[in-house]
């Protein structure tokens, strides 16, 4: 991306300001120090995340061979082999989530501080604006990588009728790390849901709000549609596009845009997609669709199935068509 990029966007007080955000090398000033740090684990454990996800196979055949010889105690025993550790995994990608929750509460409370403007805020702060978006890059990602991924639904489906199958006939599991009950309902409407990180962080963002009445709902709405437009002029605009050094960077912008935008939707009284909305979502569209349709069709999913005010009525019909 080069190491500085100079976003020329317009704030919300109308006034013209130049906002530098750093998404490569921005490093935290001291006072900022333990927020960054405690962040920083987040971002790291979330790495290992996203290759654990992205390595995740499933237990299928073996599953299928299960169902097929349900005498077999064998191939039962292989079944449930395969899919416990498979369940492990997916326990630690939901308990992660709570992490990821209180990370972003952690930096809204700093973004989102009286005093000074979005834009002034995002320069200021680069070092955690910058960790905000790779939160959102992660929960974008993450939840990309899940929608293509059906096993994890049918493992956990396994895992829990076996289980309740054991319980049944007075038999208990060996594998030591066992869901109970509660956990595995959370779980399992956790993973139900289309778009589970970018649920998680929705409701985290609304709860930080209603948290926190001393804080105006508008210094949370207009940090995220400031961050939203940063992104929108950083893709759509050559001098800075070309400064990117890797296709990786736009897509990393993009999930940054339309996380902000789903938060911003879920978070503002009248939603994104209003006409009086802080965010230009007919050029956020734009620009989403001038990529490459196989690199933002998740995207272009998670605005359809994730926003909460796009079926209104305040919602223009050009909108809905860009959408469709």
């Amino acid at each position: 991306m080069g190491n500085l990029i100079k976003v020329l966007t317009r704030d919300i007080d109308n006034n013209a300001g130049n906002v530098f955000l750093d998404f490569e090398n921005a490093q935290p000033s001291p006072s900022e120090t333990d927020i960054w740090e405690n962040v920083k684990q987040t971002l790291e454990e979330a790495q290992v995340i996203l290759n654990d996800l992205q390595e995740y196979r499933g237990a299928g055949e073996e599953i299928r061979q299960a169902i097929q010889s349900p005498g077999d105690e064998t191939v039962q025993e292989k079944a449930w082999s395969a899919v416990v550790p498979l369940v492990a995994k997916l326990k630690t990608f939901y308990e992660f989530s709570h992490k990821l929750e209180s990370s972003l509460r952690s930096l809204l409370d700093v973004l989102t501080r009286p005093g000074t403007t979005p834009t002034q805020q995002l320069e200021q702060k680069q070092a955690l604006a910058r960790q905000f978006a790779h939160i959102l890059h992660f929960t974008l990602r993450f939840d990309e990588l899940k929608m293509t991924n059906p096993a994890i639904q049918n493992d956990f489906s396994y895992y829990r009728r076996t289980i309740s199958r054991m319980r049944i006939n007075n038999m208990t599991s060996d594998s030591g790390g066992e869901v109970n009950n509660e956990l595995a309902n959370h779980m399992s409407l956790f993973y139900a849901n289309a778009t589970p990180m970018l649920k998680t962080l929705s409701n985290a963002t609304s709860k930080f709000v209603s948290d926190n009445p001393d804080v105006p709902v508008e210094n949370t709405t207009d940090c995220l549609s400031t961050m939203a437009c940063v992104c929108k002029v950083m893709l759509e605009t050559p001098e800075y596009r070309s400064r990117f050094t890797s296709d990786e960077t736009v897509l990393f912008c993009l999930r940054v845009m339309v996380g902000v935008i789903i938060l911003y939707d879920h978070v503002h009284p009248a939603g994104a997609f209003v006409k009086t909305s802080n965010i230009d979502m007919k050029g956020c569209i734009r620009v989403l669709r001038e990529q490459a349709p196989s690199s933002v069709e998740g995207l272009l999913n998670a605005l359809r199935y994730t926003t909460k005010h796009l079926n209104d009525e305040t919602t223009s019909k050009q909108i809905r068509n860009m959408l469709q």
